[in-house]
């Protein structure tokens, strides 16, 4: 029913314009009818015969009846022509409809059919992308296996080249470990020879001054010099030596002193006395009041440790 109205929208409209206007005639006759007036009559110079007021008034309604006539005449001639022209555009709609409705059917029957060639044509297309895919696809996969061939292959050989690297610094390893090795055990043994002949050297030079030292001090020792130095140590001692009251003539005691390079006394103990325990401590008393000792006249005759003998009375 929307699709028919808008369809005949323009028709209708006119149709009912129409019947507007016939109305609006109808009424406006009707009005003018009722207000019209007779012409007013000049009297003539004839003789005038009088109308009775019946009569005219007849006469009024049969020009009104013909005026209705007439309109309504004109309304149905209008209608029909309305209709008329309703109907002649209600064939021209339906010629247009059904134009519009066949074109239509044409153009939904050639979309189907393109639509049909169109998906024909897709699925040959998604066929041969398929068929294509598949294939490279296939020479892709052909491909990686032949690169991942190539890169195994490549790993091994790297791995094979690494190794054979590693075994070769491994044997230059060895090779330098063992030179470094045998100049170490050279170099060991040749400081070990050039030590033991400095050490050689040293002990035969030690030995030689030992025996040189020894004869000088047997020459010293055996000489005036010793017996000189033991006198001045005496002398020293007994110079030093505050004789107790308990002290007795023939005093004869042995004290051992011992003294550092320089003659200061560290120690000083009688051992044999034959005094009392006074005359042994005074006699050590003297040995620290004398330090320091008198040096040798020779240094070969200097010894740390001395045994003397304490005679104050000779």
């Amino acid at each position: 029913m929307p699709g028919f109205l808008r369809e005949n929208s323009w028709p209708l409209a006119a149709s009912v314009v129409l019947h507007g206007l016939l109305a609006a005639a109808l009424l406006l006759t009707a009005f003018i009818s009722s207000n019209q007036h007779l012409p007013t009559l000049q009297p003539l110079p004839i003789d005038a015969v009088v109308v009775d007021s019946k009569v005219l008034r007849a006469a009024q309604r049969a020009q009104a009846e013909r005026a209705e006539q007439e309109v309504a005449r004109a309304r149905a001639a209008a209608e029909a022509k309305a209709a008329a022209d309703v109907e002649e555009r209600a064939a021209e709609e339906a010629k247009v409809a059904a134009a519009k409705q066949s074109e239509a059917q044409a153009q939904a029957e050639a979309q189907a059919q393109a639509e049909a060639q169109t998906n024909a044509a897709r699925q040959a297309k998604a066929a041969n992308q398929v068929k294509t895919a598949e294939t490279a696809n296939a020479i892709e996969d052909a491909r990686r296996a032949a690169a991942a061939r190539k890169i195994l292959e490549a790993k091994q050989a790297i791995a094979e080249a690494k190794q054979a690297a590693e075994a070769r610094q491994a044997a230059e390893a060895r090779q330098a470990a063992d030179a470094k090795q045998a100049a170490e055990a050279k170099q060991a043994a040749d400081a070990k020879r050039a030590a033991d002949e400095r050490a050689k050297q040293e002990r035969e030079a030690e030995l030689r001054r030992q025996l040189a030292n020894e004869e000088h001090v047997s020459a010293v020792e055996s000489g005036p010099l010793r017996d000189r130095y033991i006198t001045l140590l005496r002398n020293r001692i007994q110079h030093a030596w505050i004789k107790p009251p308990s002290a007795t003539a023939g005093i004869d005691c042995v004290v051992e002193v011992t003294q550092v390079p320089g003659g200061e006394v560290t120690d000083a103990r009688v051992t044999q006395c034959n005094g009392d325990a006074a005359v042994r401590q005074s006699i050590e008393n003297a040995v620290y009041r004398a330090s320091p000792l008198p040096d040798p006249p020779d240094p070969a005759l200097f010894e740390r440790n001395l045994v003397l003998r304490f005679r104050p009375n000779e």
